[in-house]
C-alpha cells in the first residue's frame, strides 16, 4: 500500500471514529453557534463608541477571526490530544510501529480529518454571522481564508499530538488543553483588540501563533489588505509544530 493509501484509510477510520461519537459532533458545531448567538446577537457590538469603548466596540464583521479561532483551536487541541492519549492507554501506537503506517503519516491523516471537520464548522459560522448580524465575506476571499484554517488545524493537531505524547493521562490532555487555549483565545488579537491591553504586553501577542491567524482572516475578512507576512508566520509554525508532533508520538509505550 502507498503512502497516500495509508493515510486515506486511517483517515475513514478516524472520520468513522468521530461520526461515532454523537455528543462530540454535537458539541463541535454547537458550540460556535451558541457563541454567535451570545456575543452577535444578545450582546451584540458598539461600533458607534469609535472602537474605543470597551470589549465588542468594533463592527460585528472584526470579530470573526475570533469565532473561527474558537474552532480552529479548541478542537484540533482536544481531538488529537485525547486520540493520542487514547492510543498511548490502550497499547495502539505499539500496535501500529509493526505497519507500514508511520508516526507522521498517522498524524497527517488525523489533522486531514480536523481540517474537514472544522471546514464544516467554519462554513456555518459564516452562514450565521451573514445570518443574524448582515456581515456578509466576498467569496473572493474563502479560499485565503481556507488556507489559513487549514494551517491553523495543522499547527494546532501538532500542538494536541505534543500534550497527548507527553500528558500522563486523558485528564491530563484535556486540563493541559484548556489552559493553553483559553489564554491563547482572548490574547491573541481576537476578542480583545490590543489597545484594551498594556502596552508592554502588545508584543507578548506575536508569539501567540493563534495571532497569526486572527490578523491574516481579519485582513482578508476586514480590512482587505495583504496577508503576505502572516502566512508566511503560520505556514512556518504549522511546518515546525506538526513536525514536532509527529516527532513525539511513541512508536512503543
Amino acid at each position: 500500500m502507498t503512502s497516500f493509501g495509508r493515510v486515506r484509510s486511517e483517515a475513514g477510520a478516524a472520520w468513522r471514529s468521530f461520526l461515532r461519537r454523537r455528543t462530540a459532533v454535537f458539541f463541535t458545531f454547537f458550540f460556535p453557534v451558541i457563541l454567535i448567538l451570545i456575543f452577535a446577537v444578545l450582546v451584540q457590538t458598539n461600533p458607534g463608541s469609535g472602537g474605543s469603548g470597551g470589549l465588542f466596540s468594533k463592527p460585528p464583521a472584526y470579530y470573526l477571526p475570533g469565532y473561527l479561532a474558537v474552532v480552529v483551536l479548541f478542537t484540533p487541541l482536544s481531538r488529537v490530544g485525547s486520540s493520542v492519549s487514547r492510543h498511548r492507554e490502550s497499547n495502539r501506537f505499539e500496535k501500529l510501529s509493526t505497519t507500514p503506517l508511520t508516526r507522521a503519516e498517522w498524524l497527517l491523516a488525523h489533522t486531514l480529518v480536523n481540517v474537514v471537520i472544522i471546514g464544516l464548522a467554519g462554513v456555518i459560522i459564516l452562514v450565521l454571522m451573514t445570518l443574524v448580524t448582515s456581515t456578509g465575506v466576498s467569496l473572493a476571499t474563502l479560499p485565503a481564508v481556507a488556507v489559513f484554517i487549514a494551517l491553523a488545524v495543522a499547527l494546532f493537531c501538532g500542538l494536541g499530538s505534543l500534550l497527548g505524547s507527553y500528558a500522563g493521562s486523558s485528564d491530563g490532555v484535556i486540563a493541559a488543553s484548556n489552559a493553553i487555549a483559553l489564554p491563547l483565545l482572548f490574547l491573541s488579537d481576537t476578542f480583545v483588540t490590543p489597545d484594551l491591553l498594556p502596552s508592554w504586553f502588545r508584543p507578548i501577542m506575536n508569539i501567540s501563533p493563534l495571532t497569526y491567524f486572527a490578523r491574516g482572516v481579519r485582513t482578508l475578512t476586514y480590512s482587505h489588505g495583504a496577508v503576505g507576512g502572516d502566512l508566511v508566520v503560520l505556514a512556518a509554525l504549522a511546518v515546525l509544530f506538526f513536525l514536532a508532533g509527529s516527532y513525539a508520538i511513541p512508536e512503543t509505550d
